[in-house]
């Protein structure tokens, strides 16, 4: 692949904090009405006037993401996505997740958006094993960002320090910049 691993980076901490991404993404729930977790601390971060957008987009399907502004957050969008919700591995979690992040680099490159933010999708209250989802999300990451070459960045926002173990492993068989 031609992808560097320069173009996916670990952060750990709050991504509402993230200034210089152009969207953030939320790991939101299927209604996009407001949830825990992530969702919730963006929705803080944003106001009421995110949830105000929300309501306009009637729901989201697993796998699926849709785009919104980003009210007071320093970014220019909230790209919402919605995580499957973790069943044992045989229900097709992984494809799900996957799709989850694919549909956020295209929505983002549709956009115009060259820097993404991204939690930890589904690792949370859905229960995906942090390992699993993060082979997953670099993976589906590496092809997503192969086929948007406009989208330059994806960066995780990892609370966590064993969410950032877990992404940092996979990073490692990525190739490097040069």
């Amino acid at each position: 692949m031609t992808l560097a691993r320069a173009r996916i980076t670990l952060r750990r901490g709050d991504i509402t904090t993230d200034d210089t991404a152009d969207a953030i993404v939320n790991a939101a729930n299927s209604s996009l009405l407001g949830g825990g977790g992530v969702d919730g601390a963006i929705r803080r971060a944003a106001g009421p006037g995110l949830l105000a957008e929300c309501r306009r987009l009637g729901g989201c399907d697993t796998g699926d993401a849709k785009i919104t502004g980003a009210g007071r957050l320093r970014v220019r969008h909230v790209i919402h996505t919605v995580g499957p919700v973790w069943r044992g591995g045989d229900h097709g979690e992984a494809g799900l997740l996957a799709s989850c992040y694919r549909r956020c680099v295209e929505v983002a490159d549709e956009a115009g958006c060259a820097v993404l933010a991204f939690p930890a999708i589904s690792c949370g209250v859905h229960g995906y094993p942090l390992e699993r989802a993060a082979d997953v999300a670099v993976r589906s990451l590496v092809e997503a960002l192969d086929r948007h070459r406009d989208v330059r960045e994806a960066r995780f926002w990892l609370f966590s320090e064993p969410a950032y173990t877990a992404f940092h492993r996979p990073l490692e068989g990525v190739a490097p910049a040069g």
